[in-house]
């Protein structure tokens, strides 16, 4: 009797856990956190999958099971706000010191490459030292799949308006390239070049056009796959 009441505390303390987990904020206080459902839906998928995962694991492994059963249905019961929580924290922890800023406005992230960290002037051949910045970005995408993946090109206005929007098709076309040949689904990834049409600083300084020299990333949840 001793062994079995330890067993469902070292369960109970295993949901409590993973609750809390669930329902905890959002670690970058100036990014929006995920809804108050997110962290309901969560909790109650956490628990269920966790009763679950005991009930149907063998004696020895039954605090094993639990945690296992409490993270996968948390996951699912939670939708995309608690799946892009987990991709965030990742993508923020992996790019690190590489250049590449993570930008998140509700469940949408957005990942900046500039473009002298990635490109050499007025080319579209992607910088070598920076093959394993883009490395550890597709094997992050792998992992996390049920995002759509947008890749813009931009440049500033210094030069012919057509050039401009030809070379800023050929670097988000590069990137798309490369991750192609990293494992990363074609399926996936929508390409386009625009320009100097959407820029975030002003062109008329040198700091401004260094900042709209750029290739924008957007994950976007695949339409349909979430409620």
């Amino acid at each position: 009797m001793l062994k079995r009441s330890a067993s469902r505390t070292l369960i109970a303390t295993s949901i409590i856990a993973v609750l809390a987990g669930c329902a905890s904020n959002n670690p970058y206080d100036n990014q929006p956190s995920s809804s108050n459902k997110t962290a309901i839906y969560g909790g109650l998928g956490a628990l269920g999958g966790a009763a679950v995962g005991a009930a149907t694991s063998s004696k020895k492994d039954r605090k094993k099971g639990a945690l296992i059963g409490a993270a996968v249905a948390g996951a699912a019961g939670a939708g995309y706000g608690y799946y892009v929580d987990k991709q965030e924290a990742e993508l923020r922890r992996s790019m690190q010191g590489t250049g590449i800023d993570v930008q998140r406005d509700g469940d949408n992230l957005t990942l900046i490459m500039p473009g002298n960290v990635t490109f050499a002037t007025d080319s579209a051949t992607i910088s070598s030292n920076f093959y394993g910045t883009l490395n550890n970005l597709a094997q992050s995408f792998k992992q996390y799949d049920q995002n759509t993946i947008e890749i813009i090109g931009h440049t500033d206005s210094t030069g012919p308006y057509q050039h401009n929007l030809t070379l800023s098709q050929r670097r988000a076309q590069s990137v798309a390239d490369y991750m192609r040949n990293q494992g990363v689904s074609g399926m996936r990834m929508n390409v386009r070049g625009v320009g100097p049409d959407q820029p975030i600083a002003d062109n008329a300084t040198a700091q401004g056009r260094q900042q709209n020299r750029r290739v924008e990333i957007n994950l976007r949840p695949i339409p349909g796959a979430y409620q």
